[in-house]
């Protein structure tokens, strides 16, 4: 009996109006509710923010060199063409999303190097100089910038070895994890390759890390050095380099502008020869 006096006395609340209720959060819904006119603020406040993020990009200067990072690219003229400063088809410039998703990836990094930091490999990114450490060879027409190199740590893989990062969704990073990075991606392991040969880092494998931006997972893969495949990428900047002296225009690497390399290429319309739509 005792209990259910105190289980009636936990009910002594006063009811609820629920039809009430139902109306009042109707009313409180539509006066929160987003305006036709905040909308169209939200709408300008988005469109400056991308606006100014295309434009500063924009001011960036072009490179007046073939980087190590471009060299794996399988379309010679797609390289060529950038060397030489074509203008990318108006509809395919980078657009501030994937501006965003560039500067992710260079923030990911800073955050890669302390984490080798805080377990005590000893990193260098940068001279004396705060310069990033690099290459420049044919007469500084072939250049490349390392991530960074380790001269020594915790665990015996060798010193000193490079270090390269990348970030990846994590589709690609499963590749990168089931596959590893030569077979990939061979824009990647040629950068690894060209960095090891003329940083003469070539005795020891290079670090290489990809970091999954879906769900922070860490990838790490010690990539021996693969002379072929530098040799290669060396003699191919060469052969562009030479076509353009020449001025000769490379071939394409495809019959068809459907080809898929070619319909997600900035230059499509240039190297077809048809003016932008």
């Amino acid at each position: 009996m005792q209990y259910s006096k105190q289980h009636q006395s936990r009910r002594k609340f006063p009811l609820i109006d629920l039809k009430r209720t139902t109306l009042e959060s109707q009313e409180i819904g539509r006066q929160i509710a987003p305006s036709s006119r905040s909308k169209d603020l939200e709408n300008q406040i988005s469109d400056a923010i991308d606006e100014k993020i295309v434009e500063n990009n924009k001011k960036i200067p072009k490179r007046n060199y073939i980087g190590a990072s471009s060299i794996g690219e399988e379309c010679s003229r797609k390289i060529q063409y950038r060397f030489m400063n074509y203008p990318s088809d108006p509809e395919r410039e980078f657009t501030a999303k994937t501006l965003r998703i560039f500067q992710f990836g260079h923030e990911i990094e800073d955050y890669a190097a302390k984490w080798l930091r805080d377990a005590e490999f000893d990193l260098k990114t940068e001279d004396k100089f705060g310069k990033q450490f690099g290459f420049a060879i044919a007469e500084d027409q072939i250049k490349g910038h390392i991530d960074g190199v380790i001269l020594s740590g915790p665990v015996p893989i060798g010193y000193p070895a490079l270090w390269e990062n990348k970030s990846a969704n994590d589709r690609k990073f499963k590749e990168f994890v089931k596959h590893g990075v030569a077979k990939t991606n061979k824009v990647y392991a040629t950068q690894i390759a060209l960095y090891q040969a003329y940083m003469d880092l070539t005795e020891n494998d290079c670090l290489f890390t990809v970091v999954n931006k879906n769900t922070s997972e860490v990838y790490y893969e010690l990539v021996p050095f693969d002379k072929k495949l530098a040799q290669e990428a060396s003699d191919k900047a060469v052969d562009i380099l030479t076509s353009i002296k020449a001025n000769d225009i490379l071939p394409r690497i495809a019959q068809s502008r459907d080809f898929f390399l070619c319909k997600f290429c900035e230059y499509q319309d240039s190297c077809w020869g048809e003016e932008p739509k």
